[in-house]
């Protein structure tokens, strides 16, 4: 996706506590810098300031970042000569999207007891269906044409 002219980033939302890939083709790489790093912060007061040092390709230069909880990503480049790409002092600022909560997937969820029970009742009652329909099934023919023969025990013995 890209967000500005010269600044492209591998998703097309920039979502709160995730992985992001920032590549750069902007002034820096066009004036031939060899080394250009990204200082970055989050939220107005640009909190949790860093700098990377990115990986020059023939994309440009390009580094992964952590995109930490705030309202914003603030960020400006720097190469190996202290020359500043910086939005012309305004910065790039763009803004990050909370996590949906209805979307986290929970992993370790530990599966409840009554859970456990549940399943172990509906399976003993599939039991007891299939050995109703197996019983129903073979004596009720014979049952029906008189072929059902029960073992008489004489009571004298």
């Amino acid at each position: 996706m890209e967000l500005t002219k010269n600044i492209f980033f591998n998703t097309d939302k920039l979502v709160e506590n995730s992985k992001v890939k920032i590549s750069y083709i902007g002034k820096l790489y066009q004036d031939a810098s060899t080394e250009v790093s990204i200082h970055y912060g989050f939220g107005i007061n640009w909190d949790n300031v860093n700098d990377i040092q990115m990986v020059k390709t023939d994309l440009g230069f390009q580094a992964e970042i952590d995109l930490l909880e705030g309202d914003t990503f603030n960020f400006c480049f720097k190469n190996e000569n202290n020359n500043w790409d910086n939005n012309n002092g305004q910065n790039y600022v763009f803004p990050l999207e909370k996590v949906q909560k209805e979307l986290l997937v929970l992993e370790d969820e530990p599966v409840s007891l009554g859970s456990a029970r549940k399943l172990r009742r509906s399976y003993l009652w599939s039991k007891k269906v299939r050995l109703a329909v197996y019983k129903i099934i073979t004596y009720l023919p014979k049952l029906i044409s008189g072929n059902y023969k029960r073992k008489v025990t004489d009571a004298n013995g």
